[in-house]
């Protein structure tokens, strides 16, 4: 997870309100050109917010998805930044595909991938023979490129037990073995947690594996000083959450945590825990 600094518009004043409205229609007017599908700009106080799910979306269907899907590809039209977070990435991949394999028979189980991105373990866990992988992203651009790569993979035609569908961590449906979020909940702040808590907890069976930016002292300093540093590719939110504000929400709902690690590079950090059904 890159630590991406955030487009808010925090207390652009904290002493005169006169002041803050000057500059708040002017940036109201930016981010509706620059992000045209947002619609719920408001302002709060002295706070501006919005929607996060709208910002993602956005992001990843635009800007954002020719960025990752640059990052997590072969390409080597990439900066040494874009390189540490391949690494990185691709370490957590193989970490989980390690430890479901070291978990039990691959083939007798099912999986959902909650934000899927462009297919980096729903694709190898299809290879591996699972029984079923339903992957799905917010971004359908996303999507279309999980799909392409999926029948490269096997010469034009993605296997029946893949299948890929646009939607939200909110609304997934169905029934599996296991549940994976991987690089996803950095997008969503703690008041947003519970619900998506919910809903992986909800299609979960046996087992579900979570990565997440780890809140702590030293993290969340790169962040901030991340922050000082603005660029077209830093255009969503990116939110640290403490480990045991997760494992606590996730025990309150009938989870345990088996395995953890910690992923980090230079510029990538993820937090990644197995957890068991009680």
């Amino acid at each position: 997870m890159l630590f991406v600094p955030t487009l808010t518009v925090g207390h652009i004043s904290n002493k005169c309100t006169k002041c803050s409205l000057r500059y708040y229609r002017p940036l109201t007017t930016f981010l509706g050109k620059r992000f045209p599908s947002i619609k719920s700009l408001r302002f709060d106080g002295l706070r501006m917010t919005v929607d996060d799910k709208q910002l993602v979306t956005n992001y990843f269907n635009t800007v954002g998805f020719e960025r990752w899907r640059k990052i997590y590809s072969d390409n080597e039209q990439v900066n040494r930044v874009q390189q540490d977070i391949r690494r990185g990435h691709q370490q957590t991949v193989d970490t989980i595909l390690r430890w479901i394999e070291e978990d039990g028979d691959v083939t007798q189980q099912s999986f959902c991938d909650a934000g899927c991105g462009v297919g980096s373990l729903s694709i190898p866990l299809a290879k591996l023979g699972a029984r079923e992988v339903v992957a799905s992203d917010i971004s359908h651009a996303m999507v279309k490129e999980a799909q392409e790569r999926a029948k490269k993979e096997w010469g034009g035609n993605i296997p029946s037990c893949l299948t890929f569908n646009v939607g939200d961590l909110q609304h997934l449906q169905g029934s599996f073995h296991t549940v994976l979020c991987v690089d996803v909940l950095i997008h969503y702040s703690d008041d947003q947690l519970g619900s998506l808590l919910d809903s992986l907890c909800r299609v979960a069976n046996n087992r579900m594996i979570i990565s997440f930016a780890p809140k702590t002292f030293y993290y969340t300093l790169l962040k901030r000083i991340g922050d000082f540093f603005p660029g077209p590719s830093k255009a969503t939110r990116a939110y640290l959450h403490r480990e045991k504000d997760i494992l606590d929400a996730l025990q309150q709902r009938g989870w345990h945590a088996t395995r953890k690690h910690l992923v980090k590079t230079r510029f990538y950090f993820s937090h990644i825990v197995l957890l068991k059904k009680d």
